[in-house]
This record gives structure tokens, sequence and C-alpha cells, in this order.
């Protein structure tokens, strides 16, 4: 294809494009106004199926399949880390030195690692009840592991971080989320679709199937930082070496 025909095609493209947007967006609310529609019924929804938390009605129960794509996004993302940033043959792996930590900041991270790991733990626990969820409770369990890096050195970060059993955990909560949507089709009913018993509305177990995926959604994201950070953190320790070597021979 020539180029004028190529962009010939990417116009026409693009043009059918904005028309298909404009018609969309013709009969949308006026901006500011009273009337939410979309809002009201997303509301109302969540209310009729016990989930105090809208959004994460809209995100595990009204649109559960575009949050397993996202949640898919992010398997993808720390999987093709794994494969790119894995050691190879020719890299050598010397163990990391210890370093000296400022006693402040050593005393302060050690005291924010559990007040963090907690909180963490609450947003994903509470993802069905207040702001919060899967997502952000996960990324702040897998930073609350972080700061004993901080604190202490490399190495006890590695002792609590086996990346194989994380690597595991990762795999389970993103089949988690893909079980409870299969269970669904035992039932009779659609994929995702919100098939177990509502519960007492603003209570843990409330939501039905709500925060059931909103816990697998927290352990495949706590779980996923993890492997991505070790991945990045490791690659950075075989640099070093690296560097070490090339002195090594330098000086001979």
């Amino acid at each position: 294809m020539r180029a004028r025909m190529r962009l010939w095609v990417l116009a026409l493209g693009g043009l059918g494009t904005a028309v298909l947007y404009l018609l969309a967006c013709y009969d949308l609310p006026a901006f500011g106004g009273q009337r939410h529609p979309y809002g009201d019924r997303a509301v109302r929804a969540a209310l009729a199926r016990h989930t105090a938390n809208t959004v994460s009605s809209v995100n595990f129960d009204q649109r559960a399949l575009d949050t397993l794509g996202e949640e898919s996004i992010l398997f993808g993302s720390v999987l093709g880390t794994v494969v790119l940033l894995r050691q190879a043959r020719d890299e050598d792996r010397l163990p990391p030195q210890p370093v000296r930590v400022a006693p402040p900041v050593r005393r302060y991270a050690l005291l924010a690692l559990p007040v963090t790991l907690l909180i963490g733990l609450y947003v994903v626990a509470h993802g069905q009840l207040s702001p919060g969820g899967g997502f952000q409770g996960g990324v702040v369990v897998a930073t609350s592991l972080h700061l004993l890096y901080i604190a202490v050195d490399y190495r006890a970060l590695e002792r609590i971080r086996p990346v194989g059993l994380y690597e595991v955990a990762d795999a389970a909560g993103e089949a988690g989320y893909l079980l409870l949507g299969a269970a669904a089709l035992l039932t009779g009913a659609a994929f995702l679709t919100n098939f177990l018993p509502y519960g007492t509305f603003n209570t843990l177990a409330s939501g039905g199937t709500v925060p059931l995926l909103n816990a697998a959604i927290g352990v495949e994201v706590a779980a996923g930082v993890v492997v991505l950070l070790a991945g990045f953190l490791d690659q950075a320790v075989e640099i070093e070496s690296e560097r070490q070597d090339v002195d090594a021979e330098g000086e001979r």
C-alpha cells in the first residue's frame, strides 16, 4: 500500500471514529446539570446488592469483566518483566553487601512497616465498604514489605521475600478471579455474575462476590508488585557485580 493510500485510510478511520464519538456524546446529560442517569443507576445497583462502596460495586460487579482486563494487564506486565530480566548464563550475581543505615531512618522505617502493612490489609478487606480496595491496598502491602530494605538492607528484604512464592501468589490471585467468574456459570448465570447471597448491608460479608473478587485482586496486585520490584532490584545487584568484575580486570 502506498503512503498516500495509507494516509487516506488513516484519515477516513479517524473521521469515522470522531463521528461515532460525537453521536455517542450527543445525548449525554449537560455538564453540571441535575440529571445523572449513569451515576443514579450505579448507586441503585450497588445498594440493591448490599455494596456500600459504589466504586467497588462498579469495579467488581457491574463491570467486573473490565476489571479482569485491568488485572490481566498487570499480570502480563509482571510476567514480561520476569522473562526479560531473568538472570542470564553469563551474568554473575554477588551477594549484596550490608550498608550502614542512619539510626533515625532505621527506627522510623521499622515502626512504619507493621503500621503500613496493617493499613494495606485494612484497605483490601474493607474495599466493598469504604474507599480503596484490592488495587490500592495491594500496592500498600507490597510497599510496606520494602520498608525493610530501607530500614536494614537488601539481604533482610530477601529473607521475607521468596520470589518463587510471590510468583505463585500472583498467579493464584489471577486464577482466583477467573474461577469466581466461572463459578457463576455453574449456577446458570453469565460469567462474573454476582451469584452469592448479598449478606447484611455495611458488613465485611456484604456484597456477594464483590469482597471475594476484591481479595483476589489484592493478592494479585500485592504479589505482582513485589515480584516486579524484585526483578528490578536483583538486576541492579547484577549490574553492580558486573562493574566490580570490570574494575578487577582493569586493576590487573
